[in-house]
């Protein structure tokens, strides 16, 4: 005889034994029984109908036995009550999966509506950021012209009565000119970050490598003689646009070549970490001023600097366009650093493997 065959024997055999005891006997503790027996029936997997198969027969078997009518209505009765008790795990269990379904549909309309909310807020957001990217623009556009006029008569005032103005005067227009080219240089930076985000990204496997040669060609003319390291690592294929991903490059690589202007020897490392399958993190890494961690957060807001102007030049868009450039590619950015200890600049990712799946997956 197979296993499930003595299973099945010897649960008819306990069945029999409760069901007699409470029918015939009338034993009440045998309800336990016919609780127990109920449960254990659910537990190995058997149905209710098997259940009340085997009840009906043992029951069958009980009425051929009774002597007269008045027996056989109360055994019927009992044998009722009986049953009743073996269904209930099956009443229970079917009532605990009636409202696990009904939490379940409550569940995805929750969701389905959250998704919607969510949707509405991402459109909003949307609409908002362009908003604010038009304003940004037709602000920085109509600045230029005013802004350029400053700066055309200052120069004329410079030219035409330096001669009748005092030293202080002369430092007063000077300080006009300078202010003017500053701003000049803000809104500049402001209207290219504006543009970014307008700008279609044209995505494609880009050569990292290629990139950041050409880069430190460009920049290294700018240097003059000083004295600067390069290490250049391996850089695999990307996924992105590679205008985008140059102007990246150039804003790094630009900083790591300013910040470092104070050292003998400026050391500057261009690398790659493997993060996982899917993403590969670039850094940029130099012995130059630093910063402190603390202020980390405020590196890529726009107009965000850490240093003095009078250290070091620039107008606090550099780091906030990587950040947009990089997260419009599905990336993060990070950075590492302590005062006068140098600084890493990390930007992650997708590789170019991925292009072809990523592509294929969306048509």
């Amino acid at each position: 005889m197979s296993t499930e065959s003595t299973k099945a024997a010897l649960f008819e055999t306990r069945y029999r034994n409760a069901l007699t005891a409470y029918v015939q006997q009338e034993m009440e503790d045998a309800l336990m029984d016919a609780f127990e027996l109920g449960r254990k029936a659910l537990a190995e997997g058997n149905g209710l109908l098997d259940l009340v198969a085997i009840h009906h027969t043992l029951l069958a078997s009980l009425i051929e036995q009774s002597s007269n009518g008045a027996d056989i209505q109360r055994h019927v009765a009992r044998a009722g009550e009986f049953l009743t008790q073996a269904a209930a795990p099956f009443e229970m269990a079917h009532r605990g999966w009636h409202e696990m379904a009904s939490e379940r549909v409550q569940a995805a309309r929750e969701l389905e509506q959250l998704n919607r909310e969510l949707q509405k807020r991402a459109a909003e957001l949307e609409a908002s950021n362009k908003e604010l990217e038009s304003f940004a623009y037709s602000v920085s556009h109509d600045l230029r012209a005013p802004l350029r006029h400053v700066a055309a008569y200052s120069e004329l005032l410079q030219k035409q009565a330096s001669s009748s103005l005092d030293d202080k005067s002369r430092r007063y227009v000077q300080t006009i000119l300078e202010s003017a080219k500053r701003m000049g240089n803000l809104i500049d930076d402001l209207l290219a970050f504006s543009r970014l985000g307008r700008a279609e990204a044209k995505m494609r496997a880009v050569d990292l490598q290629q990139v950041v040669k050409e880069v430190i060609a460009e920049v290294s003319r700018d240097t003059g003689d000083r004295d600067v390291a390069w290490k250049i690592g391996a850089l695999p294929a990307c996924h992105g646009d590679s205008s985008m991903l140059k102007l990246v490059v150039v804003n790094l690589v630009s900083n790591a070549v300013k910040f470092t202007r104070m050292r003998t020897r400026a050391e500057i490392e261009i690398g790659c970490v493997d993060k996982d399958n899917e993403e590969l993190e670039v850094f940029v890494r130099d012995n130059g001023a630093g910063f402190d961690m603390r202020y980390a957060n405020k590196l890529f807001g726009v107009f965000q600097r850490l240093h003095l102007a009078e250290q070091f030049e620039g107008t606090g868009i550099g780091l906030a366009t990587v950040q947009r450039i990089i997260h419009r590619h599905g990336g993060q950015v990070r950075a590492e650093g302590a005062v006068d200890q140098g600084a890493t600049f990390y930007f992650s990712l997708p590789k170019a493997h991925d292009l072809a799946e990523r592509t294929a997956s969306t048509t």
